[in-house]
């Protein structure tokens, strides 16, 4: 039977404010409150609330046909905690109908992945808590920033306990095979690859509301008929998009939110079920494996991470951002760390970038972007010199951070072992007093044995007297008369 894989994206970042080279040294903090919080309660009451009720209403007259994944970054769920918290109660629901999986993203939806493993494992280890903490979660599928995959992820996505990742269906890694399937990693087998069909999805994304589009108007049964004619051996069809397409990208007026919820009525009639990734993975064997060797994305029509990374720019901000990596992961410095994970975020490069126009992007240009970026980039790196001197080398610094984590490792093996003497003085202790404290039914008897010992000792003295009292009489006297 054919299957629809949907999965919906979600990402907010912490938007800079205009900071000023005079701004240096003074202000230390970075992102603009104001506009951040006019855009995600818009986007989240034109989008995000009304989708997630759509979906919930799908679940519900499907009963429990319906199926779909959500993947939301940290630093979005950070924001709707702070401006739209009933989003967060939606999430809940969705969760508890148990045809909704939440998928694992890197918190501050940024670039790690391609630059420092250990910093990538910790943006996904945060926001697999937060879904742990919230619902219960531990996702078991990973959908990188973007889509972002290549070779040499693959091993660490394993080790960290993912068991599928989702990906873009790029043509040319693709060649003549068919997005359709699942896949297996060629540097890790044991991870499967769910790749987007870019067709059926952009569609969706880019293509819904263009009236000058050769199939407009898109409607459910046609976009279903679709998926139905493709060849019966393809039995996966993964659709993948960012949810501000449904009331944001394409407003409700155009009928977008009826789109989605007719689908599962039409599917129905054509013997199309809804699946969740990790269904998928775990349902469906891998047809062959997939070798990426140079990074992949859904970004652009190159399908690479040049719109990020494609100037000298964008790769002058990257680098010395993350040149301060290893120190940043040393410091416990609470502000520093929260900082360095809100200027991670992709899009602060993306308003770099000067092959596209940015959408949506709150520069005039991608030069004023960069400008922006790099004074408030020397004011971080500022407050790292104050944490970390440069004046330490890194094989000293690296020296040093050795003997911190050694130090710290012997003084917790010598806490535990400080414990483990406590605890053996408090239950000797316990077991003293016991040998002290007289027995309970023992205390009234012995007041009795005291009261006992002077009887005993009175026939001593009765038959110590005796011989006085025998030799009173005076018989003798008595004979002499």
């Amino acid at each position: 039977m054919k299957a629809i894989c949907f999965n919906f994206e979600i990402h907010q970042p912490f938007r800079l404010k205009r900071y000023r080279f005079f701004d240096i040294g003074k202000d230390h903090w970075y992102f603009d409150d104001f506009l951040n919080d006019d855009i995600v309660t818009r986007v989240a009451h034109n989008s995000y609330i009304p989708a997630c009720q759509t979906l919930l209403r799908m679940i519900e007259a499907g009963q429990g046909k319906f199926k779909c994944s959500i993947a939301v970054s940290g630093s979005a769920f950070e924001q709707f905690e702070h401006y739209v918290p009933e989003l967060l109660d939606l999430f809940k629901k969705l969760v508890d109908t148990g045809c909704v999986e939440f998928v694992a993203q890197p918190f501050s939806y940024g670039l790690s992945s391609l630059r420092d493993p250990e910093v990538f494992a910790q943006q996904v280890a945060e926001t697999s808590s937060i879904l742990h903490s919230r619902f219960g979660i531990k996702p078991k599928v990973i959908r990188n920033t973007e889509l972002i995959y290549f070779d040499d992820l693959a091993p660490q996505l394993v080790d960290m306990g993912f068991k599928a990742v989702i990906t873009e269906g790029a043509k040319h890694i693709l060649g003549w095979k068919s997005p359709n399937y699942i896949y297996s990693a060629a540097s890790a087998p044991k991870l499967k690859l769910l790749l987007r069909n870019a067709k059926l999805s952009d569609d969706i994304a880019l293509r819904f509301d263009d009236t000058s589009w050769a199939e407009f108007p898109l409607t459910a049964d046609k976009y279903i008929d679709w998926i139905a004619s493709t060849p019966p051996e393809e039995q996966l069809i993964n659709i993948f998009l960012n949810m501000e397409t449904f009331g944001d990208r394409h407003p409700a007026t155009t009928g977008i939110f009826q789109f989605l919820e007719a689908l599962p009525r039409f599917a129905a009639e054509r013997g199309i079920e809804f699946i969740t990734p990790s269904e998928a993975a775990a349902k469906i064997k891998a047809v062959d494996e997939l070798s990426v060797l140079h990074p992949i994305s859904s970004a652009g029509e190159e399908r690479d991470t040049s719109v990020w990374l494609g100037n000298r720019m964008q790769n002058e901000a990257f680098d010395k951002l993350f040149s301060q990596a290893e120190r940043i992961l040393e410091c416990d410095n609470r502000s520093l760390k929260r900082d360095w994970q809100y200027l991670q975020a992709c899009d602060h490069f993306y308003y770099m970038n000067t092959k596209n126009p940015a959408a949506f992007s709150p520069y005039e240009t991608p030069y004023q972007a960069f400008t922006n970026y790099m004074n408030v980039l020397a004011d971080f790196l500022m407050r790292v010199e104050e944490e970390f001197p440069s004046q330490v080398g890194n094989e000293e610094l690296n020296a040093l951070l050795t003997t911190i984590r050694n130090q710290g490792a012997e003084i917790e093996e010598l806490n535990k072992e400080l414990a483990s003497m406590r605890k053996s003085v408090e239950q000797y202790n316990i077991e003293h007093k016991k040998r002290e404290q007289p027995e309970p039914e023992a205390a009234p008897e012995a007041k009795p044995k005291a009261k006992r010992a002077p009887r005993k000792a009175a026939p001593k003295a009765e038959g110590e007297a005796a011989p006085k009292k025998a030799a009173k009489p005076r018989k003798a006297k008595k004979t002499e008369a």
